[in-house]
């Protein structure tokens, strides 16, 4: 608690301080809230959100959010704060959708625009916000399992890989990709567990929660291949263990005779520079990748267009690429 406290005592300090130079300079406050700032995927968001700043120069981009995911609290504190201090729209990625109402039953009275970008709320509560910008996440465990099926085509067993128990975008990346080995659709997110459906069996223990935490990610992908001597598939749901290379590449070579010869279908969603990296080195059959920084750069835009009258496309999606070592040269998209 005390991390959680003094993390949201500093993002408050560091957006007062934005809010009253912004201010200072006639141009409304649009903030950009990732699940967590030390993550590079959201890195290339705020980089789209920068970029829009910078090519329209009628508003401010302020990237603010807790340095690590935990369960969303300082989050949750993060978008209170930024309506308190009145800024003009918020963009915020939920990393617990349910909790994150309250803050945003703030902003709504208040008259604060808001988009949800990278992960939505709950249905119930979608009343909230304006729109969602960026993928569909119920796509990306579509694209895992096609991949998966591809690889293991008599299907095999699996462990999935994911990020917090709350995260409405992973959960729905988790359905998509059981109701594709499945082969029907199951009622809601995260899904109904595989157990033998057309081959696949879901192993004991998984899925495995990272809550963002690379290390802890890590650790659960070298227990597993340990563990699992003859596990069929690895998909994590987000590039959870790949954000940290050197981790990655010492939990997965010692299997990677196993991944040369077919025999483990390791799939990996994202497709930052590093992750196509691995796996031209051999480390995963295929990526599944977004597209942070059109996430970052349509949601200012978004912002602006409501602030200024106009309407934003609900939902609006930022598309997706799947690589594999055969399309690496041609699969990443704009």
């Amino acid at each position: 608690m005390k991390k959680i406290l003094l993390g949201a005592v500093a993002a408050a300090f560091s957006l007062s301080f934005a809010v009253a130079e912004s201010q200072a300079q006639d141009k409304p406050i649009f903030a950009l809230v990732p699940k967590n700032t030390n993550n590079p995927f959201f890195d290339q968001a705020r980089d789209g959100c920068k970029k829009a700043e910078e090519e329209l120069g009628d508003f401010e981009c302020l990237y603010i959010g807790p340095g690590e995911h935990g369960g969303g609290e300082e989050q949750v504190q993060v978008v209170s704060d930024l309506v308190a201090r009145g800024v003009a729209g918020i963009a915020v990625a939920p990393a617990n959708a349910a909790a994150m109402v309250a803050p945003l039953l703030e902003a709504k009275a208040a008259g604060i625009p808001v988009v949800t970008w990278d992960s939505d709320l709950l249905p119930e509560n979608k009343d909230l916000r304006v729109a969602y910008i960026g993928t569909k996440n119920y796509d990306i465990g579509v694209n895992l399992a096609k991949l998966a099926m591809e690889a293991k085509p008599d299907g095999g067993t699996l462990c999935i890989q994911s990020g917090g128990a709350a995260a409405a975008n992973h959960n729905e990346r988790m359905q998509g990709l059981r109701d594709t080995l499945h082969g029907a659709e199951s009622a809601e997110p995260p899904g109904e567990r595989l157990t033998g459906q057309n081959g696949w069996t879901e192993i004991d223990g998984c899925p495995l929660y990272t809550d963002d935490d690379f290390m802890r990610a890590n650790q659960q992908l070298e227990d597993i291949l340990a563990r699992e001597t003859n596990l069929d598939a690895f998909l994590p749901t987000g590039g959870f263990p790949q954000f940290i290379p050197d981790a990655y590449r010492a939990a997965v070579t010692p299997y990677k005779d196993r991944i040369d010869s077919g025999a483990l279908a390791l799939i990996v969603a994202d497709t930052l520079p590093v992750q196509m990296e691995l796996m031209a080195e051999g480390l995963s059959v295929g990526q599944v990748g977004q597209r942070p920084f059109e996430m970052g750069h349509r949601a200012m835009l978004g912002l602006r267009d409501i602030v200024n009258g106009g309407s934003v496309d609900d939902p609006t999606y930022t598309g997706l690429d799947v690589c594999t070592p055969d399309n690496a040269d041609s699969c990443i998209g704009g």
